[in-house]
């Protein structure tokens, strides 16, 4: 049997994803000289990283739990087929084929590249004055057995008995993950193995304008928006802009550096902290201070469909830098989704 309707003629003209395609093609057209040195030289030739970037894409759009699941879709799902760009009769991938590629040739250079280039395109409808800064606790692929002691095997036993015994990140180190670390993102509740992602996010629309995610400690929070927020302004120095925060970065070392930054800090005051805020009346007596903390929750709705959607929650790969990678695609996907109507002409 023939058909002489092609993939592109059976995709509705108002899909939702004609329009994030468009976006994607014209980020992997200025991204075509970096991929140029990923393709494979010798041997079997290696899945080109432009449609690896594509399927990845679809994976956390459509929340796809794994890569055997994606192939299947890919297989006979016409739509995804056409997002990939791959013909009506192109055999699919293995799932152990694709998830080798996808390893081997998306890395952080390569999705912060990525990252950056959609928020290129979006410049004309973010705010370049006044932002939010937020951490959250990303689950790590570790159990607590694997948590052992670092001084030698077998210390611990089988590591499920753990009663009695003080674990600390000091002594102790996941045998799955080492990079992984225990936490607990409140007092009172449980510590698990896990990283940290921090996101840095404009107040006009809530697109997110600097995404990484780090391992977790106490001060990673101020830490990793310090960095965003010098990252963000050395590219577009020379204007007075506010950051949004809550009690957690309300610590003399953030909103001094964040002042010498040139940004007014317009953090939450935490007032039962020892020694007190470190915001005083000259910063929270104008209009502007109140209005930041009204758009500071902007910020929960990309952490949400972070963790919800693209499975973020507890993420399935292991080690800083590929959760660092995969974290900050999955914003990129999150601003892709949104932009699409923010840019419509009005």
């Amino acid at each position: 049997m023939f058909s002489y309707v092609s993939a592109e003629q059976r995709v509705p003209k108002e899909h939702p994803l004609r329009a994030i395609r468009a976006l994607v093609d014209d980020v992997l057209r200025d991204m075509s000289r970096e991929f140029d040195g990923l393709y494979a030289r010798v041997g079997r030739p290696s899945i080109p990283p432009e449609r690896l970037l594509r399927a990845q894409l679809l994976q956390i759009f459509y929340s796809i739990r794994s890569e055997r699941l994606l192939m299947e879709q890919l297989d006979y799902n016409l739509l995804f087929r056409w997002f990939v760009g791959m013909d009506m009769d192109e055999p699919i991938w293995d799932p152990t084929v694709f998830t080798k590629n996808r390893d081997r040739l998306l890395n952080q250079e390569i999705a912060r590249s990525f990252f950056h280039r959609v928020v290129e395109r979006a410049q004309g409808v973010m705010s370049d004055e006044h932002f939010t800064v937020d951490g959250t606790l990303i689950e790590a692929w570790a159990s607590q057995k694997s948590f052992q002691r670092k001084d030698g095997p077998h210390t611990d036993g089988d590591g499920s008995d753990f009663r009695g015994q003080q674990r600390k990140n000091d002594t102790h180190a996941s045998k799955t993950d080492p990079d992984a670390r225990l936490y607990r993102k409140s007092n009172g509740a449980e510590s698990r193995l896990a990283y940290l992602g921090h996101l840095l996010i404009e107040n006009r629309h809530g697109l997110i304008a600097d995404a990484m995610a780090t391992t977790a400690d106490g001060t990673a929070e101020r830490e990793a928006g310090l960095l965003m927020l010098h990252a963000r302004w050395t590219r577009a120095p020379g204007r007075r802009r506010t950051v949004g925060a809550d009690k957690a970065y309300d610590v003399r070392e953030f909103v001094d550096v964040t002042r010498e930054l040139g940004a007014t800090p317009h953090v939450t005051q935490n007032l039962a902290r020892s020694g007190g805020s470190a915001i005083d009346a000259r910063t929270t007596r104008h209009p502007g201070y109140a209005m930041s903390q009204h758009a500071r929750p902007r910020i929960e709705p990309a952490f949400g469909w972070l963790k919800t959607i693209a499975w973020i929650r507890k993420v399935k790969l292991r080690g800083l830098a590929k959760v660092d990678w995969l974290f900050v695609f999955a914003s990129a996907a999150f601003n892709l989704i949104r932009l699409p109507k923010l840019l419509q002409p009005a």
